[in-house]
Parts: C-alpha cells; structure tokens; sequence
C-alpha cells in the first residue's frame, strides 16, 4: 500500500514544482530598460542597460512575480562613453563593487498588465534594498508581454541608495523605464 501512495504522490508533487516554477523569460532583444537623469543645467542624460536577465514567474495561486538582474557594468548613458563610465564609476552605480541592480515584485495579478496600476517591490541598487513601487501603463494589446511591451515607469531617489557623487551636478532623481516583453508563445 505505501509502494502505491509512494508512486501515485511522485506525479502530484511534480505537477505542484512545475506549476510553482513556470517562468516567462524576458526577451532582451525585443525589451528596452532603462533611465534618464537630470542635470542642474537641464541637460537629460539618457542612460541604458545593455544586459540584463529576467523572468515572470507564474505562482501556484494565479499571481505573478517579475524578477530582474541589470549588470551595473552594462550601464551606458547614450552618446557619451565619458558619462558612460561615471555612472559604472565608484561615484555613481559602483559596478565594481556592486555589479548586479536587482527588482524582485511583490505577487500581482495579470489583470495588472492589462489594465495598468502600481507594481510594489524590492530594489537593489549598491547593495542597499529598498521598497519602491512602478507605475505599470495600459495595455495596448490583449496579451501583454507578448505582443505588445508591458511599460513602466518609476522615480527613485539616488541618496536613498548611497548614490552621492555628482549631487552638484544630477538632481537626487533617477527615473526608470521599462519596455518589456518576453520570449515563446503565452501559455494557452
């Protein structure tokens, strides 16, 4: 009796691990991220993360998790090699130091895709976490991620993370984008 529970229970535990584990990856190709920073002079310095990783995680209750790793070391600010290397530099994202930018979602509902509203979770920049919150946008198609990015948008302050250096030149605020999508085809 114990060798069949044993046998009928390997399927059921299987199926629990690959439905808790299911993760849409997100498409670098197709994907944009970045940010832009303000000078004391008006300027907009326009940056951009070159590699990154990511996944939605599809939960076992339904919800969703984003997860995102930026290489600090892939940080470019367009056009300026010079500005390029400030912001890996010591003074600004440390990516010597502290070479990954991490987001990590709170649960969310795919509702939240497709009709926009604020996404929570934890950022960290420098090795410093923080609770942030992302504005995500409406869709402007019936199956976010797929086809059509998923957009959002959120503001950070630089001191918060122990970003200092160039604080007479940048303003405190960081403004993050994101334009995502993921890669294979949505899960019927």
């Amino acid at each position: 009796m114990r060798a069949v529970a044993k046998f009928l229970l390997i399927p059921l535990v299987f199926c629990l691990v690959w439905a808790t584990a299911r993760a849409a990856q997100i498409d670098p190709v197709q994907s944009r991220l970045g940010f832009s920073l303000q000078t004391r002079w008006g300027q907009t310095l326009d940056g951009r993360f070159s590699q990154y990783e990511g996944e939605i995680v599809a939960m076992a209750d339904g919800r969703h998790r984003v997860q995102l790793r930026l290489a600090a070391a892939g940080v470019e600010i367009v056009d300026s090699p010079r500005y390029s290397r400030f912001a890996r530099g010591p003074r600004f994202f440390n990516a010597e130091r502290f070479p990954a930018i991490e987001f990590v979602s709170e649960p969310y509902d795919a509702a939240l895709l497709r009709d926009g509203g604020e996404l929570s979770g934890r950022l960290t920049i420098r090795g410093v976490t923080r609770r942030e919150v992302f504005v995500i946008s409406p869709s402007a198609c019936a199956r976010p991620a797929y086809e059509c990015d998923v957009v959002a948008r959120g503001s950070v302050r630089r001191e918060n993370y122990g970003i200092s250096g160039f604080g007479m030149a940048i303003h405190n605020r960081v403004q993050f984008f994101l334009n995502v999508r993921v890669r294979g085809e949505h899960p019927a």
